[in-house]
């Protein structure tokens, strides 16, 4: 009998993990978009290694700040835009949300010059292909059943796990790749504080932390199933890294050193493709491409929608893709025009593509300290949270991020400076 109660218990356990787990696992897979393939094969193409110990170092910080989203949607039932109008009043949330619509539209824009850049692989002008997916886009939201196409577009995702076999294939010193991940090894030039900002910009997003307590909140999971969610975040967070981690290994070991300081600021996505030449051969630039592509397409999906989401939830107005557009204006209004703005500036003469990818995530990583304050603050307030508030382990890493993002942005500045000795 007590054998049949175990099974059962373990099976019990098992159900109730598959009911809670999404949230952490999409949200972390919409977050391998365009500008995080960009960030990562920039990391590895212009410092080979080096870069490795941030990388561990913000997955740390990305499993605590998610767990922290993940708690206060279990706990309020409510989304981070609601909780910041509640606790600190209209201006306050103003503030936040003009915050998101600027990070989200360069977001949103880089997801369109990463559908342009993976058109371009297949010979498909960004003129035609560009207006197309924007439309495709908006029907697929407005008009179609989002939810089996996020399904088929996150499964394309796991094209990147081509980069794991990639980054082993090329056989790295593994033991300057252990080096680089636990030894820092800080340059002090503007491209390397620049890329750091970044690296974090587009680990932790700012939409990130919006769409996901929302979308745990929207789940109405009891407090009891807490643990539950969290294991849904922290494995989502560590599956993000780990595919991270080896494309800066995949381009580190076949790009690193390959290229001049000025041709490495105006690499393209065939330059990043060929980190997986080892399992393609020359299919390397269409395999990527695919990827590319089908990422882009999700990210360029959700960030719109729950930008919209956030927006109109801070506000009470009408929100939800089955109202009709006179029902709910701003929601569509809102992500309409986001769809517009991204389109649009991918399509300008002369718009380096993954430039652009690029300083859409240093914009994220800039903007990311305010939205990280707002979370500790509420996150660590006993009316809203209760027992749940935070421990001190947690604000230490939660704090530790904010302050190492305003760091490096103060380095960044110094290093801009002409004569400064950070400078190069």
């Amino acid at each position: 009998m007590d054998r049949i109660i175990g099974r059962f218990r373990r099976f019990r356990r098992l159900f109730i993990l598959l009911a809670v787990l999404g949230p952490g696992l999409i949200t972390s897979n919409a977050d391998n978009d365009a500008g995080g393939i960009a960030t990562y094969s920039q990391a590895g193409a212009a410092f080979g290694y080096k870069m490795l110990w941030i990388l561990i170092l913000i997955t740390i910080s990305l499993v605590v700040v998610n767990e922290m989203g993940a708690r206060m949607g279990v706990v309020t039932g409510k989304g981070l835009a609601d909780l910041i109008r509640e606790r600190f009043g209209v201006r306050s949330t103003t503030f936040a949300m003009v915050l998101l619509l600027i990070a989200n539209a360069f977001t949103t824009t880089a997801e369109f010059a990463g559908i342009a850049a993976a058109g371009e692989l297949f010979g498909v002008s960004r003129l035609i292909l560009v207006p197309v997916m924007a439309v495709v886009i908006w029907l697929l939201v407005v008009r179609g059943s989002y939810p089996v196409v996020e399904r088929v577009l996150l499964a394309i995702g796991v094209l990147y796990l081509t980069y794991i076999v990639s980054g082993i294939s090329v056989h790295p010193h593994w033991s300057e790749v252990i080096r680089g991940s636990v030894i820092p090894q800080v340059q002090s030039t503007s491209s390397y504080f620049l890329l750091a900002i970044a690296l974090i910009g587009t680990t932790i997003t700012p939409w990130m932390q919006f769409y996901l307590q929302a979308a745990v909140a929207e789940k109405g999971i009891p407090n009891d199933q807490l643990s539950y969610s969290r294991a849904d975040v922290t494995v989502g967070a560590f599956i993000t890294d780990f595919i991270a981690f080896f494309i800066i290994v995949a381009t580190g070991a076949t790009l690193y050193g390959h290229f001049t300081p000025d041709q490495l600021g105006h690499l393209q996505a065939g330059d990043y493709a060929q980190a997986l030449t080892p399992i393609a051969g020359r299919f390397a630039a269409q395999l990527f491409a695919v990827g590319l592509f089908g990422a882009s397409v999700l990210a360029g999906s959700v960030v719109p929608l729950a930008t919209a989401y956030a927006v109109t939830e801070a506000f009470g107005w009408e929100r939800g893709v089955g109202n009709r557009f006179s029902e709910a204006p701003a929601f569509f209004g809102i992500f309409t025009g986001l769809i517009v703005v991204g389109a649009l500036a991918v399509l300008l003469p002369g718009v380096p593509l993954i430039q652009m990818i690029l300083i859409s995530q240093d914009v994220n990583g800039l903007i990311l300290p305010a939205i990280l304050i707002y979370m500790l603050i509420l996150i660590n307030d006993r009316k809203i949270m209760g027992k749940y508030v935070n421990r001190r382990w947690t604000n230490v890493v939660g704090v530790a991020t904010v302050a190492i993002l305003i760091v490096l942005t103060g380095l960044l500045l110094v290093s801009s400076i002409p004569g400064s000795p950070l400078g190069g």
